[in-house]
């Protein structure tokens, strides 16, 4: 077994889902990349000011960079598996690509401190950067989602999720205790799924409703949510990532839906249970739980260690940045690839 990333050099990646979260997706204006260099090494003692009095609510902020950026921003090595969110465009689903240079994910248990830790942060970067996506998180009952059912049961733990999320010295040396994350935004069609019965719900998700039990495996649909995103390694391991989904919604505007995100040591694991959903397992069978969820947003973002953000690396020459950024993929169809809205605009 290899030896795992210490956890005290990670971002707060592995930490308890909280009740309350803010999901902030920006673009780098050409020429705001000096102005966002000089804020990262400030992010942590953002997040100690603005929670200090209130310690009891768990502030925290992750930070991530998507790939088109990170040649802008950074000189020098970049993550060894960091590339665009890759398009999938199944028989009858679709997972679009979206615009995002830089996820920030607040939580905490009061979504005023997540709100509060935006606002400074975000007054400061000014013109630098645009929200492109925004959502607000909040725990429904006993961690459901607004379909009813339990989120993030098969979530690992301790020193599981430490293997599962950070990456080690054996994956990439370079950026020990990093994490790859995948962002989705996906809206539910309330009215059809409320007309199926309990049961046919079950038999979408996997599980039960009332006592969030994994149907056992003679009754476990193949097309079910469940079915589909249990992954197995080259050595017949199920391989997991770490969810952090949060409900979000909006009367005015009639969404209401789920904020997809997922951190792992690599993004094939995540990538493998998006091209099951959306293109099928090989055997015709995607996942029906994308009848009533459309995925409106797409994003995969490389999570550094906090030794990276407190001391970032030199910006690159500024005739680098676009001779190193890579062209994104095309989009993928049946075999290929990389889950499912509010708004603090700043344009």
């Amino acid at each position: 077994m290899p030896k795992l990333a210490p956890a005290e050099a990670a971002q707060p990646v592995v930490s308890p889902v909280s009740s309350a979260a803010m999901f902030l997706v920006l673009t780098v204006a050409e020429g705001g990349e000096d102005a966002v260099r000089d804020v990262v090494p400030d992010l942590t003692a953002y997040a100690r000011a603005v929670g200090f009095g209130y310690p009891e609510a768990g502030l925290a902020c992750v930070t991530g960079f998507g790939s088109a950026v990170w040649d802008r921003l950074f000189a020098g090595p970049r993550p060894v598996e960091l590339h665009p969110f890759v398009a999938l465009d199944g028989p009858r689903h679709r997972a679009p690509s979206t615009p995002g240079d830089i996820l920030l994910h607040l939580r905490a248990e009061r979504l005023d401190l997540c709100y509060d830790f935006a606002d400074q942060v975000l007054t400061r970067l000014g013109d630098a950067v645009r929200v492109v996506d925004e959502a607000h998180g909040w725990r429904y009952h006993d961690r459901r989602d607004l379909l009813g059912f339990v989120d993030g049961t098969e979530n690992p733990e301790g020193i599981e999720a430490v293997a599962a999320t950070l990456v080690d010295a054996e994956r990439d040396p370079e950026f020990v205790g990093g994490s790859y994350v995948v962002v989705q935004k996906y809206l539910h069609d309330i009215a059809s799924w409320k007309a199926l019965t309990d049961r046919e719900q079950e038999s979408v998700i996997g599980r039960t409703k009332a006592g969030n039990v994994q149907l056992p495996d003679a009754a476990l649909p193949k097309t079910s949510h469940v079915a589909l995103n249990t992954i197995a390694g080259p050595d017949g391991e199920e391989q997991a990532i770490l969810r952090a989904n949060m409900p979000f919604g909006s009367f005015r505007d009639g969404e209401a839906g789920t904020y997809f995100i997922g951190y792992c040591a690599t993004p094939r694991v995540t990538e493998q249970m998006l091209r099951n959903m959306f293109l099928g397992d090989g055997e015709g069978h995607q996942d029906r739980i994308l009848d009533f969820s459309t995925a409106v947003t797409g994003g995969l973002f490389f999570v550094p260690p906090t030794g990276f953000l407190d001391d970032p690396p030199p910006a690159p020459a500024v005739d680098e940045r676009a001779a190193d950024s890579p062209a994104p993929p095309a989009s993928t169809r049946h075999m290929d690839g990389s889950l499912g809205i509010g708004s603090l605009k700043r344009s």
